[in-house]
């Protein structure tokens, strides 16, 4: 028996790269899956339902349950509908993992509205709708005195935990949604929902086209040497999380290769502090110090 035997998990963007590995693990795991893709290119232009289709046959030719899903995910009705093709095919929903994204990298002085709007539509909304309708869902289920053990997984980045240069609409999108899974982990737990969220580092279609990243993502020529960026790395991490008895919740988790590493909120350290109003001058003189977490001042020099 698989770790994810008779659970019921949506994967958005699951046509191609992370997001087949995720739906082609979980399947094999026991999961029955529903495979959203909406198909577009990198940058969201355009829509092909069969990279969707073609993941579900494949997870199918393999003995598993599957159905392929191109609903629109940051379309509110989109979402709702998504999350009862779930319902519907299977008669349950217990995981979620939103995966869907796009780039359109350009330096801050170049970016146009379209290009920040699309970006950011696309990972926050995109993360906020399915949730928001799952959500709903299964604080039905537990209104009605069910027990609900569900768990919902975020696809967050160093981009905006880090930064990277040329992606600040990427960056504050994925930034901002490790902050919606801390809050969401917190709101949902009386509802028995778990939320996490990863930052994954692999090769796909997006970091292929990330700036610095076009020649370090390359497969190994040796066949015998362990692809660090291979996508199918990350996968064990996101069906971790979706397992029944995973008790992890509220966290952002680092997955590149064999390594996971937690994340570490944001935190107050070094500290200026006095009894009374500071004045310009002190502050300026003293910042410097303060920014590279050198002082412990309480007051002026």
């Amino acid at each position: 028996m698989g770790s994810l035997e008779g659970r019921v998990a949506i994967i958005t963007g699951a046509g191609r790269g992370i997001g087949r590995e995720h739906a082609l693990l979980y399947a094999s795991e026991g999961a029955r899956v529903v495979v959203n893709d909406l198909g577009g290119a990198v940058d969201g232009s355009g829509d092909d339902r069969s990279p969707a289709e073609q993941v579900a046959d494949e997870i199918r030719a393999l003995g598993g349950e599957a159905v392929a899903n191109a609903e629109d995910i940051t379309d509110w009705e989109g979402g709702r509908r998504l999350v009862e093709a779930a319902v519907e095919a299977f008669g349950a929903l217990h995981v979620l993992v939103n995966n869907a994204g796009i780039l359109r990298d350009k330096m801050l002085v170049n970016m146009t509205e379209a290009e920040w709007d699309s970006v950011v539509q696309v990972h926050m909304k995109g993360h906020f709708v399915p949730t928001r309708h799952a959500a709903a869902y299964w604080r039905g289920l537990v209104k009605e005195g069910q027990e609900v053990r569900a768990s919902v997984i975020n696809t967050s980045s160093t981009s905006g935990l880090l930064g990277n240069p040329g992606q600040t609409n990427y960056g504050a999108a994925k930034s901002a949604i490790a902050t919606f899974s801390v809050i969401a982990a917190q709101e949902l737990a009386r509802y028995g929902v778990r939320v996490n969220a990863i930052a994954p580092a692999a090769r796909t279609r997006m970091t292929e086209q990330t700036p610095g990243l076009e020649d370090i993502v390359k497969a190994p020529t040796d066949p015998g040497e362990f692809d660090v960026w291979d996508p199918a790395n990350i996968s064990p991490l996101v069906a971790a999380l979706g397992t029944e008895g995973c008790p992890v919740t509220g966290k952002v988790f680092f997955v590149q290769g064999g390594q996971v590493r937690l994340f570490q909120p944001w935190k107050m350290t070094a500290t200026l502090e006095r009894q009374e109003r500071w004045g310009v001058a002190e502050l300026a003189e003293l910042l410097p110090d303060l920014a590279d977490g050198r002082t412990e001042a309480t007051g002026p020099r």
